[in-house]
């Protein structure tokens, strides 16, 4: 079964409120622009509000004279607060919504349907009873015998369906140091050294989960904000360990009517903490990648790029989105992975194994690589973000909704303010 074409985009629009105050109505006109959109995510970010409580915002649509509820989510940053919602069904490309928006008295109770489950050293983000993804903060050693270098936390796995399949591995036989999906870097430059956060076998250095800085729940997402800290090896000894960058994670996984799949952005900011700049060199992998389920190998699954790149194809090319779709236990699933305009290097190069690794196996490996073709200096003090969104179904994707997909999420709603 195809899935329908459920887009969603966050759209960051930033306005000055002096204060909104008690049962003070602001009007909002938000606009498709020139695209068409379906159950897209709205943003609205402002400086200031009164409103201590993080569900304090009541937000109404007005639909032929009348106020219709819409389900709203608050997020406190150190800069302000933003507003989001998810505009609901299918919106023709240049067509207006008004939405009235206010503090209400009593914020809401009971359980969220966006919400989270820690268990065994992993927080589960969910949809209602349904997992979407595991963000896994404990240490996970590798299996008896097998060198313990091999140990790693601060990776996402399992990646669901909405089947309930598994979509991603960790600790394949071939390439114990795959965790999922996860974001290091391969050749890193620091005080005139070469370093390798990816291949852990070589003790040349590692990324930790080190605290939690945010859990959040609601009606529109759940997710998290984790704090990593990149490692080097000084000598190959984890002993004389050394931060040299802190990450944040901020994960968020969206509410998308039932059926429709699951959506989830991921950014990662890198924070360069010493005097010295950090300068990830070119390598051919690096970066936000996928160990995909090691049911997937060339005989049941497929890859295709926004550029129209199969699998034999893809290595070195570039792309602003790529799928991968294979046979499950309960029917073909897949992901679909965007990178967003504005990375670095985007659209980004992308290594892939082609039908011929592991022996002829063809297991699924993708990876966004920025760094594929050219350095990147992270000066000291400065804060450097890629962001990605991910879609995770049931069936088949095509070409013509992939891109919808990638064209929404580039191109975010417009909204106009109206006091």
């Amino acid at each position: 079964m195809k899935i329908s074409h459920t887009i969603a985009s966050m759209a960051l629009m930033s306005f000055v409120f002096t204060q909104l105050q008690a049962e003070e109505i602001i009007t909002l006109k938000v606009n498709s622009d020139n695209y068409t959109r379906e159950n897209s995510i709205v943003c609205l970010q402002w400086k200031q509000t009164q409103t201590a409580d993080p569900e304090g915002i009541e937000l109404a649509e007005l639909i032929n004279g009348k106020k219709v509820k819409t389900e709203c989510q608050l997020e406190k940053l150190s800069d302000g607060t933003r507003l989001y919602w998810i505009l609901s069904g299918r919106t023709p490309a240049n067509t207006t919504r008004i939405f009235l928006v206010k503090t209400k008295n009593k914020p809401q109770t009971g359980k969220k349907k966006m919400h989270l489950e820690d268990k065994n050293g992993g927080l589960i983000l969910k949809e209602s009873s349904m997992p979407v993804i595991q963000y896994q903060y404990r240490t996970v050693y590798p299996p008896a015998g097998i060198d313990t270098a091999y140990k790693r936390s601060g990776f996402i796995h399992p990646a669901w369906s909405p089947a309930g399949d598994t979509l991603t591995t960790i600790q394949p036989k071939d390439h114990y140091h795959h965790y999922g999906i996860w974001n290091p870097w391969t050749k890193l430059e620091y005080n005139g050294e070469i370093y390798d956060l990816w291949n852990l076998r070589d003790r040349k250095g590692t990324v930790k989960f080190e605290s939690f800085k945010e859990k959040t729940e609601g009606p529109v997402f759940t997710g998290f904000k984790a704090l990593q800290g990149h490692y080097i090896f000084p000598g190959n000894q984890e002993s004389q360990a050394k931060e040299i960058m802190e990450e944040i994670w901020d994960v968020k996984v969206w509410n998308q009517p039932k059926g429709m799949g699951f959506l989830w952005d991921f950014g990662s900011e890198l924070h360069p903490n010493t005097t010295l700049p950090v300068i990830l060199k070119a390598y051919r992998y690096a970066g936000f990648s996928i160990r995909a389920t090691e049911v997937w190998t060339k005989d049941n699954s497929i890859m295709l790029t926004s550029e129209g790149k199969n699998r034999p194809e893809i290595d070195g090319t570039k792309a602003r989105w790529i799928y991968l779709t294979g046979e499950c236990k309960n029917g073909k699933a897949g992901i679909l992975f965007m990178s967003h305009p504005n990375n670095y290097n985007a659209p980004e190069p992308l290594r892939i194994w082609d039908q011929n690794a592991n022996g002829g196996r063809g297991d699924a490996f993708m990876n966004f690589a920025p760094t594929k073709d050219i350095d990147w200096t992270l000066e000291a003090g400065k804060k450097y973000r890629l962001n990605y969104r991910i879609f995770q179904y049931n069936g088949e994707m095509t070409p013509a909704q992939a891109e919808q997909f990638w064209t929404d999420y580039a191109n975010p709603v417009k909204i106009e303010v109206i006091k």
